[in-house]
């Protein structure tokens, strides 16, 4: 296979593993039952751990108030909870309950199952090489967001 064909399906596999995430957060979400963006915002704290509240808006990509309402929500539910940050009485921080945590348990049994077919001994590559992918899309998301990317022509 030449280089170019070889890009173009790991482009086609990423757009594959993407669209297999947001099935997997949307059904995943229904059978914890919350809503998709309260899933996202646990997702969030897992990998991120406790933030900020204006920290999690832009990590989700949400204003301050729909913030402030999915964190109401998440307590409501008893997934999250507010707590005061540690060193700045002005903030508070935002953490998962144990209830938040089994959601997350719950969660990871699910995604445990996509690595059967994945010898344990590549892992470790496995895990680097989707980092380093998280990575770069995050950064050209964020430049684009923040009006730094090139705008996209029709052709």
């Amino acid at each position: 296979m030449q280089q170019h064909d070889a890009t173009e399906e790991a482009i086609r596999s990423l757009r594959s593993l993407i669209l297999a995430g947001e099935r997997y957060r949307q059904v995943m979400s229904v059978y914890v039952g919350l809503g998709v963006t309260e899933a996202q915002a646990v997702s969030y704290l897992t990998v991120h751990g406790d933030q900020g509240q204006n920290e999690l808006a832009a990590g989700l990509g949400l204003s301050s108030g729909a913030s402030t309402a999915l964190v109401d929500r998440l307590e409501r539910q008893g997934i999250a909870e507010r707590y005061p940050h540690s060193n700045d009485r002005r903030r508070t921080l935002v953490r998962l309950t144990s209830r938040g945590r089994g959601v997350v348990e719950v969660s990871r049994q699910w995604l445990l199952t996509a690595f059967n077919d994945v010898p344990a001994h590549e892992h470790q590559a496995l895990a680097a090489t989707l980092r380093s992918i998280a990575q770069r899309l995050t950064e050209r998301s964020d430049e684009v967001a923040q009006g730094d990317g090139t705008t996209f022509v029709h052709p």
